[in-house]
């Protein structure tokens, strides 16, 4: 019997924009960003499996507060970790700075903030591309420290302010993490760092994020963000480095999603991107879900898998004959017979149930007749919600996040979306313009100086403010 633990997946999600797409002509300010999507080299072993699930299970909690007293909860920092050696991971590009450089970052909606290894790294940036404070000519040092703490390690540096732009669209002076200090493993070659999607509540720096000075401002032409992932899981001709789909600021790509966008709108605004989980159904049998707060699911782009309360993880397996719950490195997780087709739905608030592909619910094969499940138990802070819900599920819908009025809303794939999954091809690269076609402004005010390990403790006050920015169209 094998042991198996829990998987806490919080594997990052990297999205890619096209940084500085060439302008479009006309007025409309809808932004393509092709996405890529890493995945693993080579087939791993059980034991390999084993430690990768039980260091995704650690950091997931850490990202939501779950865990032992020590960890931090979310909302002292952002908590991410990137590992290139379990399912995949989603990664894009940015530009920052005069002249513009390009970046590859991770694309995150459960988190808020902004950073980027420093070139002055001394640890952890072993092989990765680094900013360079000193070639950018409209970089500005804040004078405060900044530190992320993570479930295995944590990134330390100090706070900066530069022209920061993707897809076309640019913030001044946006408000970001320059890291001097990396855990090993935190970044691995070409991600350079990450760029938080959620609300600015929930940002270690205070900063406003990237999109929301965009969104807020009205430089986009809706005010919301679409992604599209494309699905190589358990693909056994699958490279390191595949197309992963794309990631459009402001507009929706109709190409990729039949009907209407199912909209179910925010429970609790200005966090996380969180829905009610309403329904689930497992092999036809439907699942007790708690209410109120307790069925509160974040969408999280930044997380591979789908974690819950353990007692409906176990309800959920109790319905697959033969599924047997892990131990050690697998603690937390479970294993079912591979020749199981597992049929999973899902609903959120009263909006419509969306089927998860019995191919992004097998997690893995771990023997020729064990499959590791891609459910598994979580244990989260008390204000962070119960469930997250990762690219296991948002691979099966093109999911839109919606600023005003605040809602995450789903669309069925189109026959043009799903035809990508699994077909190999080139990968898309950076594009960046000598121009910006939206300009809005983001200021940092009064930042106070203090000591790296205060971050480490909440109630820090840091004061940010967004100064109104003239929005210019070409």
């Amino acid at each position: 019997m094998l042991s198996v633990l829990p998987l806490s997946l919080t594997v990052l999600l990297y999205v890619s924009t096209n940084a500085l797409v060439a302008p479009l002509e006309g007025l409309s300010e809808r932004r393509t960003i092709q996405l890529n999507r890493r995945s693993p080299p080579s087939e791993r072993s059980v034991e390999d499996w084993g430690a990768w699930a039980k260091h995704h299970k650690e950091v997931l909690e850490a990202k939501y507060g779950g865990g032992s007293s020590q960890q931090q909860k979310r909302g002292s920092g952002t908590n991410l970790l990137v590992n290139q050696g379990a399912d995949s991971s989603y990664f894009g590009t940015i530009a920052i700075g005069t002249p513009p450089v390009a970046f590859d970052v991770v694309l995150d909606t459960g988190s808020a903030d902004l950073w980027v290894a420093d070139t002055s790294c001394v640890t952890g940036c072993t092989g990765v591309p680094t900013f360079n404070p000193s070639s950018s000519s409209t970089f500005t040092n804040q004078s405060s420290s900044f530190q992320i703490t993570y479930g295995s390690g944590q990134a330390a540096g100090s706070l900066g302010s530069d022209l920061v732009q993707m897809a076309g669209f640019s913030v001044s002076n946006q408000v970001f993490g320059v890291c001097d200090e990396v855990s090993d493993g935190l970044l691995t070659s070409p991600v350079s760092g990450l760029l938080g999607l959620a609300f600015e509540t929930i940002a270690t720096s205070k900063a406003t994020p990237f999109w929301q000075t965009l969104v807020a401002q009205g430089a986009w032409d809706e005010p919301l963000m679409g992604f599209y992932l494309t699905r190589f899981n358990n693909v056994s001709s699958v490279q390191s480095l595949e197309p992963g789909g794309s990631f459009i600021m402001g507009s929706t790509d109709t190409s990729l999603y039949t009907g209407n966008i199912d909209f179910v709108d925010l429970p609790v605004t200005g966090s996380y991107w969180i829905l009610p989980l309403s329904t689930l159904t497992v092999q036809g049998t439907s699942i007790s879900i708690a209410s109120g707060s307790s069925s509160y699911a974040a969408i999280d782009t930044g997380t591979t898998l789908v974690g819950g309360p353990s007692d409906v993880i176990a309800e959920i397996y109790a319905q697959i004959p033969g599924s047997q719950a892990g131990s050690g490195n697998y603690q937390g997780y479970y294993t079912y017979p591979c020749d199981t087709s597992v049929q999973v739905s899902v609903s959120f608030g009263n909006g419509s149930s969306w089927s998860i592909s019995p191919s992004d619910f097998q997690l893995s094969k771990l023997t020729q007749n064990t499959c590791l499940g891609a459910f598994f138990q979580l244990s989260t802070g008390s204000s962070a919600p119960n469930w997250i819900f990762g690219d296991t599920f948002l691979k099966n819908v093109y999911s839109v996040f919606r600023y005003n009025p605040a809602s995450v809303g789903f669309a069925q794939l189109s026959s043009t979306a799903i035809k990508q999954n699994g077909v190999a091809g080139s990968l898309p690269s950076a594009t960046i313009g000598s121009a910006a076609t939206v300009s809005a402004t983001s200021k940092g005010l009064s930042l106070l100086n203090v000591p790296k390990s205060s971050f480490t403790a909440m109630g820090i006050c840091w004061i940010l403010s967004v100064l109104a920015g003239t929005v210019l169209l070409y």
